[in-house]
């Protein structure tokens, strides 16, 4: 099975390092490239150009939103698909589904959706979320067993401890339905993701690491008679050398200041997050003045855990090197590669430039274009 690439759509800005952080405080830069449509259309008309197949669109309080903000974006491209992420806490089922069969309408079937439960309760209370960790992943079983059961093209009944609706559809099947990623580490997501998704996402984990995570999802995806795709989110710094993109990553460390290290750190220690605890453990919070001793594998770079919530390592070295470390990871079972590097503009060029050619020298890369495998219908909802 060949590698299928995506790109990041910037929707919090923009900047030349990691250091820019506009989603975290509003001076995070002298100069973030702020997320006006015409920007994010440049980073979109790229990405689109250098062959990705989609882009995922971040949620959150710290960014635009992903439905509205893509949905303006479908008039600026033509091929590429956008990885609209929600959150499952913040509209009914229902609703979802018909924004669904909407955007495949209007877009002409370019719709992938992240289903993104959340994992930090005080970001989930700024929309009035007061469930706790566990909690949330049960309702977004029961959401996305009713979001399916809309998908079906029927009236759907259901009776649970978060949903109880009668009749529910949408004006019609979605067409393509959408395939439906999702994300989660701890013991009570990946049983949802056994049982509800197309696609689970890691973190940028060592590849050993992942390689267990994708054996325990497998098992536990037959149990249910299903099968899964499996995704991983990570940076990128890849340049025509490997010394050229070491140098950038040590240029982000001396950008770094240890009290935003510490700040960021303190913040990661009480996360409920058990993916962001594991990007955590990757450096253990320690600043260090040469950035290859943040490289915890060959090519894999945990500086950007440093400073950065979420996804907090990066594939770096030259285009070969990058290319190796991929295909490291699709040994192991990874189909789907969701990147980003900083800035987004330039860096989609040097990996859609230098890396695509590569991964399809090496027969590693998808066609532009070509249907990904058909959801595997979940085996009760």
């Amino acid at each position: 099975m060949s590698v299928t690439t995506h790109w990041f759509l910037p929707t919090h800005g923009d900047g030349r390092s990691i250091v820019d952080r506009p989603h975290v405080t509003p001076t995070g830069a002298d100069t973030p490239r702020q997320p006006d449509i015409d920007y994010l259309a440049q980073v979109a008309q790229a990405a689109e150009h250098l062959g990705f197949t989609g882009m995922l669109t971040p949620t959150g309080s710290w960014c635009q939103d992903a439905w509205v903000t893509t949905a303006a974006l479908l008039a600026r491209t033509r091929r590429i698909k956008f990885l609209v992420a929600f959150r499952p806490g913040s509209l009914t089922p229902t609703l979802a589904a018909q924004l669904a069969t909407t955007y495949q309408r209007v877009s002409g079937g370019r719709l992938l959706l992240n289903i993104v439960t959340g994992g930090e309760s005080v970001e989930q209370q700024r929309f009035g979320d007061w469930l706790d960790h566990d909690q949330r992943y049960a309702r977004t079983d029961e959401f996305l067993a009713v979001l399916r059961g809309i998908f079906a093209g029927e009236p759907f009944d259901f009776d649970g401890e978060h949903y109880q609706i009668r009749g529910a559809t949408a004006f019609e099947a979605p067409d393509p339905q959408p395939p439906l990623y999702f994300g989660g580490s701890s013991d009570a997501a990946l049983p949802v993701a056994a049982r509800r998704a197309d696609v689970h996402l890691t973190w940028g984990e060592p590849p050993g690491a992942v390689a267990q995570k994708v054996q325990r999802l497998r098992e536990l995806a037959a149990e249910e008679g299903r099968t899964l795709r499996f995704g991983i989110r990570a940076h990128i710094i890849t340049r025509d050398t490997s010394a050229e993109a070491w140098a950038t990553a040590q240029k982000f460390v001396d950008q770094m200041d240890p009290a935003d290290v510490a700040a960021s750190q303190a913040k990661f220690a009480a996360t409920e997050s058990i993916g962001q605890r594991n990007m955590a453990a990757l450096h253990g919070g320690v600043l260090r003045s040469d950035a290859r001793e943040l490289e915890i594998h060959p090519g894999l770079w945990a500086g950007v855990g440093l400073l950065r919530g979420g996804a907090g390592t990066a594939f770096v070295g030259s285009h070969a090197e990058v290319a190796d470390l991929i295909e490291e990871y699709h040994a192991v079972g990874i189909e789907e590669f969701v990147l980003s590097g900083y800035p987004h503009l330039e860096e989609a060029y040097w990996f859609g430039e230098g890396v695509h050619p590569e991964l399809a020298r090496r027969g590693l890369l998808a066609p532009v274009g070509a249907p990904a495998p058909e959801p595997v219908a979940a085996g009760r909802w």
